[in-house]
């Protein structure tokens, strides 16, 4: 059996991740890496202990859900919570960062971000990417491998 390749490993980790998301209008999953090493992992949701959009519907302004924190700030946020160092790591999400992500990305010192599926990639985000020298990698996920090794192949 061929095993699979580092940043199919870790954007699967970030599907899987997603599942655990409780927004009903985008499932989001983010995995933070450093030296092949996954140091953190978030999804989209509500704060801790808060109403979720899966119990009472999402909590939408200006056509954007306020209730919940997304992905990439949950995986940043834990890893400062329990003081594990960002600077040099990369991150697998799901989807495109948004802006705020991706500022938020750039301020903690992660050099790569890889993400699944295109998602209102804005502009001025991959303009910050570019600026902060950070490297963008399109790696959509291979659902065939998954399938392979739930038949034992």
């Amino acid at each position: 059996m061929e095993r699979i390749s580092w940043n199919q490993y870790f954007m699967a980790q970030s599907h899987l991740l997603s599942y655990r998301s409780t927004c009903t209008r985008l499932t989001v999953g983010a995995t933070i890496v450093r030296d092949k090493r996954i140091i953190a992992g978030g999804y989209n949701g509500s704060i801790a202990g808060g109403v979720h959009c899966i119990d009472e519907g999402c909590y939408v302004i200006d056509n954007h859900c306020v209730r919940t924190i997304h992905a990439e700030m949950n995986a940043i946020i834990q890893c400062a919570k329990f003081g594990v160092p960002t600077d040099n790591a990369e991150i697998y999400v799901t989807h495109f960062p948004c802006l705020q992500c991706s500022k938020a990305i750039i301020q903690a010192g992660i050099k790569a971000v890889y993400y699944s599926e295109d998602y209102k990639n804005h502009p001025h985000a991959i303009e910050l990417f570019t600026q902060a020298g950070i490297s963008v990698e399109h790696v959509p996920l291979d659902k065939e491998i998954f399938l392979s090794f739930a038949d034992g192949q």
